[in-house]
Parts: structure tokens; sequence; C-alpha cells
């Protein structure tokens, strides 16, 4: 990489560590081509990005984002991890080094708040943010039908009673 590459390698990773929610730092010492190409495939289908930079540029990029924190976890052979959704990169990065030894949760940060390799873990546990708008749908919609049910058992009964009127007057009116 020459200087150009460099500079427009640290704006760039500034503007989308602006744009993010969360980062998770990894050690990835000794992973195969094979095996990080199968961890960027997992992260990007679970909508995280996996990218690893130089700690030099890395603390270049992370100046005026809300991931200061994660500068002391930036030693040795690191690579770093992002989504926008808060729970993503976290899942993706826990199931991975699940089966794999040589990939090593460092920590991360949250915002603000800076996390350990523990937090990552826990907040890896959370449901992702789809999930929570499903529940939640589903927990508006069912009081909705509930409501739903309410409002037309009265209208039914009303219409019981008017069709029986009606019949009454039908047959009223035929025996007169």
């Amino acid at each position: 990489m020459d200087r150009t590459e460099k500079r427009e390698f640290v704006t760039e990773l500034n503007q989308v560590l602006s744009e993010t929610s969360i980062v998770v730092v990894t050690r990835n010492a000794g992973l195969t081509v094979a095996e990080a190409t199968e961890l960027r495939r997992k992260m990007r289908a679970a909508g995280a990005t996996f990218k690893i930079a130089k700690n030099r540029l890395t603390n270049l990029a992370l100046e005026g984002t809300p991931f200061d924190g994660i500068r002391p976890l930036l030693k040795g052979p690191t690579a770093l991890a992002w989504s926008r959704d808060p729970v993503a990169a976290a899942k993706a990065a826990v199931e991975f080094a699940k089966t794999n030894e040589k990939f090593v949760l460092v920590g991360g940060a949250l915002g603000s708040q800076t996390l350990n390799a523990d937090g990552i873990k826990a907040l890896a546990e959370l449901p992702s943010l789809d999930e929570l708008r499903a529940r939640l749908v589903g927990m508006i919609a069912t009081p909705a039908t509930r409501i739903a049910g309410v409002l037309q058992a009265p209208a039914g009964q009303l219409a019981r009673v008017f069709g029986a009127y009606a019949k009454k007057d039908e047959s009223g009116a035929a025996a007169a």
C-alpha cells in the first residue's frame, strides 16, 4: 500500500465506523485462506463486514468515532467485524469462534461502551434486530385481533337480533 491508498483506506474505515453501531475486535493468527473466506462469507450472510487491517491505520481511522475505547485491544494480528445491527457481527464472530480455535474474540465496542470478550459473547446471545421486530409485531397484532373479535361479537349479536325481528315481521306480515 502506498500513502494514497493508506489515506483512502483510513478515510473509508473512519466513515464506516462512524455509521455503524458495533465493532468486534478479533485475533486470527493462523487462519488459512479457506477459513478466512468462510468467515467473511458467514459475516456477509449475517449482515456484517469483516476486515483485517493494520493496527496503526485502524487507530487513525478511529479518530472522531465513538469506538475510541477499542484502541488498547489493537495489539498483534487483529481484525475488525462491524454491522449496523448491534447483534449481527457479535453473533457471527462468536459462532465462528466456537468452530475454530485460531479465531479468538478480544473484545469490542457497542457505541461508546467498550466490551471485553465475555461482553461480546453475552451480546451474541441476544435476539437480532429482525427477531425483535418480529416479536414486537406479533405482540402488537395479538391484542389487535382480540380487540377486533370483541368488537365484532356485539355487532354479530345485533345482526342476529335484527335478523330475528325481520323474520318476525315477515311472518307477522304473511299471517295478516
